[in-house]
């Protein structure tokens, strides 16, 4: 064995997570071969680890039998998340070659949505009967695997949820008891059909470290660990930081080139778009810019200072939407609240703005009156572009979350359109009214 195989291995035993990052890091033309000559116990514990993209294709570089048994020693959520990264003709062959059982498991789990309760949970969780005496409920317990432990729940004949059992009233109980008796009902559960934000939500308010996901007919399929329900709230700040700049949501720092190019293009032609709209409207005040050029120095100002009012607006409203802060009835409340703020920050800018304009214009030999004149409708913009940046920045979000579609979606396009066209239109209109001081 070559050392810096003897310390990849040694990595993976005592710090499995870091070295999976480790691993992602490496080019793939050298993360191939040290895969392969990982023992199968190693290499199930990186791929469970591993981002799903990644390990797939390293799965995809693998003869198809130890593709299979790996897959087959990892969790079936996960082994269900690669597979849905497999090419579809690769997809095919490891469902054929995968156990008849598992492959059923990896197929249920990969019809759920992305965004549902069923796509995050785990489906390795053990229950105990409710007609079961302490005895049997001790004994069932010690034959079950450790990572299919989680509560001790308790199901009917038919596999439908009755409640969870103390682990000391079970120990405490004599042994011919019925567990029936001990069962503490009305037990929090989630639909396998619920978001996983609202998933995430209930977890932290009751402070589970799991929680038991039931099917249409509350028959207990699964269970969301904790740990789960973390990486998927993480995965969700960031799967909407992506998307508010129209980055997709699948994509990854090592993605490849097509898709990077597939999930941004699309948005990339949507600013360009708003972009030749916000420059038709400076396109109609081509005179006024050519006879006072100042304007055309001063204009990424106010369109500067809208931006990112309208950035920080955004991102607070964006943070009530995800926390639920923002109730049914308190829009209008939010929405007033942003504007105020937008407004009364751009007048204190503009205040600062105008000075500053007025003594740059002064220093540049223009007169009085002219630099007056520029500093007015500097100042005026200011306050109108700042104020719309502001709304805009409310009304964004929620107008999509009314439409039914999610309010991180490229929203900073939307606001850079609004805050470029209002700043240019606002400057550029005063500038005109106030034509005779300025020029």
């Amino acid at each position: 064995m070559k050392p810096h195989e003897s310390l990849l291995r040694t990595f993976l035993e005592l710090h499995p997570e870091d070295a999976a990052r480790a691993f992602e890091a490496l080019r793939f033309l050298d993360a191939v071969p040290l895969f392969k000559r990982l023992p199968p116990g190693l290499a199930a514990s990186l791929l469970e680890r591993l981002n799903a993209t990644v390990g797939a294709r390293l799965l995809e570089k693998l003869d198809l039998p130890r593709a299979v048994d790996l897959l087959i020693a990892i969790t079936p959520r996960k082994a269900s998340t690669i597979v849905q990264h497999f090419e579809a003709d690769a997809r095919e062959r490891v469902l054929e070659s995968i156990p008849t059982t598992a492959a059923r498991v990896l197929e249920e789990l990969a019809a759920y949505p992305a965004d549902s309760a069923g796509a995050m949970m785990e489906t390795r969780v053990a229950s105990l009967p409710s007609d079961a005496t302490a005895q049997q409920a001790i004994a069932s317990i010690r034959k079950t695997p450790r990572e299919a432990l989680h509560y001790l729940y308790v199901t009917d004949r038919e596999g439908k949820l009755v409640g969870v059992l103390n682990m000391r009233d079970l120990l405490l109980a004599s042994p011919r008891d019925p567990i029936e008796k001990f069962v503490r009902h009305g037990v929090a559960s989630v639909s396998d059909t619920m978001n996983r934000e609202e998933v995430v939500t209930l977890m932290q308010e009751r402070g589970f470290l799991a929680l038991p996901v039931v099917d249409f007919d509350g028959r207990l399929i699964g269970v969301v660990k904790h740990a789960d329900a973390l990486q998927v709230a993480q995965l969700e700040a960031f799967e909407d930081l992506q998307k508010i700049v129209g980055a997709g949501i699948d994509e990854r720092a090592l993605s490849p080139v097509s898709l990077v190019v597939r999930s941004r293009l699309p948005w990339l032609y949507v600013n360009l778009v708003t972009a030749f709209m916000a420059a038709a409207v400076v396109g109609l005040f081509e005179n006024i810019i050519a006879q006072v050029a100042a304007l055309a120095v001063l204009m990424p100002v106010v369109a500067g200072q809208g931006g990112n009012t309208g950035a920080q607006s955004l991102a607070v409203v964006m943070r009530g939407l995800a926390l639920r802060e923002i109730i049914p009835g308190m829009k209008k409340r939010v929405i007033m609240k942003e504007l105020t703020g937008g407004i009364i920050n751009g007048v204190s800018v503009a205040i600062i703005t105008a000075v500053v304009v007025y003594g740059w214009r002064l220093a540049k030999g223009d007169a009085a009156e002219a630099c007056a004149g520029l500093a007015v409708v500097i100042g005026l913009a200011m306050v109108v572009n700042m104020g719309a940046a502001a709304l805009a920045g409310a009304l964004i979000p929620l107008a999509l979350k009314a439409l039914g579609r999610d309010p991180a979606q490229s929203a900073s396009i939307f606001l850079t359109t609004v805050t470029d066209i209002v700043g240019f239109a606002s400057f550029l209109g005063f500038a005109v009214a106030f034509s005779p001081m300025i020029m």
